[in-house]
């Protein structure tokens, strides 16, 4: 069973890619919101400290692809945030499957009312892992509430298998961290710590902190803030933010 519907969505990944440069992660991105009735995916690689991987620090983290906005914002708000599906899949290996947010508000305070703010009902978020080794997360977003069926979970789990082939094959001459590779306003989140950790005399944790809070006071996307950082529009001072 498993197998005929391994070899069904890798037939439609084959027709997909016909005549079209698009990368695997994005050709799996779009057939997830076909085959998984969701409204948008996304792909992002992270690697952060320990084996397994915790949430003690902040992980490195970039958008592979995201099929459309809300998408997009959403992994910008986990990072900007630090907490949502994708980290806490990151970090158990297993899936998270959060078929009404709007009824399970305490288990991320921040990123769920962010989220809602933008439109997602649900959300649902899958490991891309090479054995016991973790990229990243596929994640995936409904704007009404509704679980995932048994088959969408078979289906979503194979495409994530998909999707990690994918970014492997980009990762190949790039170490796991290095996220040079992207085309990702996220790897400017952290030229932008570096820049804010000289400025304050801080660790890169705290400079993150300090990048983050802006966002979220201020209501921008982290990449955003960022941007602002890195081309010397933003400075940061010991004792308040100055633009």
């Amino acid at each position: 069973m498993v197998q005929n519907r391994r070899a069904r969505l890798r037939d439609l990944l084959i027709a997909d890619r016909a005549g079209s440069t698009t990368s695997t992660v994005a050709l799996v991105c779009a057939r997830s919101v076909v085959e998984l009735s969701v409204t948008g995916a996304g792909a992002t690689v992270l690697s952060g400290p320990g084996d397994p991987p915790t949430l003690t620090g902040s992980p490195n983290r970039g958008l592979v692809h995201a099929t459309d906005q809300v998408s997009a914002r959403l992994e910008d708000l986990q990072l900007t945030v630090g907490e949502g599906p994708c980290l806490d899949t990151f970090v158990s290996g297993g899936p998270v499957l959060v078929a009404d947010l709007a009824a399970d508000g305490t288990r991320w305070p921040a990123f769920t009312s962010g989220a809602l703010a933008l439109g997602a009902a649900a959300v649902f978020s899958f490991p891309l892992q090479i054995g016991v080794v973790r990229l990243g997360s596929l994640d995936l977003y409904r704007d009404t509430p509704g679980p995932l069926t048994r088959t969408e979970v078979t289906d979503a789990l194979i495409l994530t298998d998909m999707a990690t082939q994918g970014i492997a094959d980009e990762l190949d001459g790039h170490g796991q961290a290095d996220l040079s590779w992207l085309l990702d306003p996220h790897v400017e989140v952290h030229q932008a710590a570096g820049m804010v950790q000289v400025q304050l005399g801080v660790s890169t944790e705290a400079a993150l902190m300090r990048l983050r809070g802006h966002a979220f006071t201020h209501d921008l996307p982290l990449a955003e803030v960022a941007r602002q950082v890195v081309s010397r529009t933003l400075r940061f001072t010991r004792d308040e933010d100055r633009q």
